[in-house]
């Protein structure tokens, strides 16, 4: 009897102890889940991600970097007591960068050109070269021999070509408006890159000083040249025989005594 109830109750715990079958299951079950998560996982790293658009990063020029919300977009060129100067609005709120960069590479080239005319209006008054050129300044061009007035003319349009080719984009012939008047992104007003005696400063600061002096310098040859021409072109006089004409009128002497009839002096 007592033998009879043991079977018994150990068959009941038998029947709520886990087979080796459930094992298994739960086992296989388990590992089937790893499986499928190592695979998904697989799966995401292998697809593709999205493009990703990165913010347009300007890189500096010179160490200028174009910011909108400074006059000029941060130029060089200020310089007190007027500060930033423009009554006409050629750079006001509104103006792409690249109208910026095309007005200030006019003004810099024609700076550069304005200084060369200035110490040129002296030099050439003052001696008279090789195809023996005289009088104002005004008058020599139309002296120069024909080959050397060509081979001038020849000259500039080469030197503009190269510049044209170092800061302005290529023409698009298909769609014109896309490139006309449009400047390089990488391209510095002026700095064509022509610097024989290594004056260019590698400093940032230093670069944006010099700049602005030659800036300064150039505007003030342009006014310079303007006036010296218009001088020449209404009494006919060199520069320093103007300056000698109204000092003798200072001082009270006749400076048409010595003139020829019929001949300016």
């Amino acid at each position: 009897m007592k033998l009879a109830i043991i079977a018994t109750l150990v068959g009941s715990a038998a029947a709520f102890a886990p087979s080796g079958n459930t094992v298994r299951m739960q086992s296989s079950i388990h590992s089937t889940t790893e499986d499928e998560a190592t695979e998904v996982a697989a799966e995401a790293a292998a697809a593709p991600l999205p493009d990703i658009v990165p913010e347009p990063v300007v890189a500096p020029i010179n160490g200028w970097v174009p910011n909108e919300s400074l006059p000029c977009y941060g130029l060089p060129g200020a310089l007190a007591p007027t500060g930033f100067f423009d009554p006409l609005g050629f750079a006001q709120s509104g103006i792409t960068l690249n109208e910026v960069k095309r007005n200030r590479e006019a003004e810099v080239m024609h700076g550069r050109v304005a200084m060369l005319a200035t110490v040129g209006y002296f030099a050439g008054e003052a001696i008279s070269g090789p195809f023996n050129i005289h009088g104002p300044a005004n008058d020599q061009l139309q002296q120069m021999p024909a080959p050397a007035f060509a081979f001038l003319t020849l000259s500039i349009a080469a030197a503009e070509l190269r510049r044209a080719t170092i800061g302005w984009v290529e023409p698009d012939f298909g769609d014109w408006t896309k490139t006309l008047w449009k400047l390089r992104d990488n391209y510095y007003p002026g700095d064509i890159g022509f610097d024989p005696l290594g004056l260019k400063p590698t400093n940032a600061k230093d670069f944006a000083n010099m700049q602005t002096k030659e800036i300064q310098n150039g505007r003030l040859a342009m006014l310079g040249w303007a006036g010296m021409c218009s001088q020449e072109l209404v009494n006919h006089r060199t520069i320093l025989g103007t300056i000698d004409f109204y000092q003798k009128i200072y001082s009270g002497i006749n400076p048409y005594e010595s003139c020829v009839d019929g001949v300016v002096c």
